[in-house]
């Protein structure tokens, strides 16, 4: 019976599945710009970037790591920092000095294989985005969502 379908109504058959491609491509999350991070109320860092989270354990910055996340990060990380397997999982990005000098290397960097950009330089001081601040803030949500699996 899909044989004969396919034989009689192939142009049918194949606008269908264009139909399906394009709906799924603007359904699902596609290029989205980068939003801007307000942190009013976060102690200035300066130019030089810092080795640690100098906003580990702070309230305000966590508040706005959180919402800097969701609007910067979710659409490759997963809501919750929840990977859905092609980016890494956030939530076990060690709270220590490991994982900031991963998570700085990271945001700073980005990462690339093969031609291909996995994840873009987030930081301005790169050519990025967002500010050394707003980096830290996200860097302060992810440290009390942390979980060893």
């Amino acid at each position: 019976m899909i044989i004969r379908f396919l034989k009689h109504n192939r142009v049918l058959f194949f606008s269908g599945l264009i139909y399906l491609f394009s709906i799924s491509s603007l359904m699902a999350h596609g290029d989205v710009a980068p939003q801007p991070v307000d942190t009013t109320g976060l102690e200035p860092l300066g130019e030089e970037w810092k080795e640690r989270n100098p906003y580990s354990g702070n309230e305000t910055a966590i508040e706005i790591g959180s919402s800097a996340y969701n609007q910067n990060c979710a659409r490759c990380h997963g809501l919750g920092a929840v990977s859905g397997g092609i980016a890494p999982d956030l939530r076990l990005l060690e709270h220590n000095a490991e994982g900031d000098e991963w998570y700085v290397m990271r945001v700073r960097v980005g990462a690339v294989r093969n031609g291909v950009t996995y994840m873009p330089k987030f930081a301005v001081s790169d050519g990025g985005p967002l500010s050394q601040e707003a980096l830290w803030a996200i860097r302060a949500w992810l440290e009390t969502i942390y979980t060893e699996e």
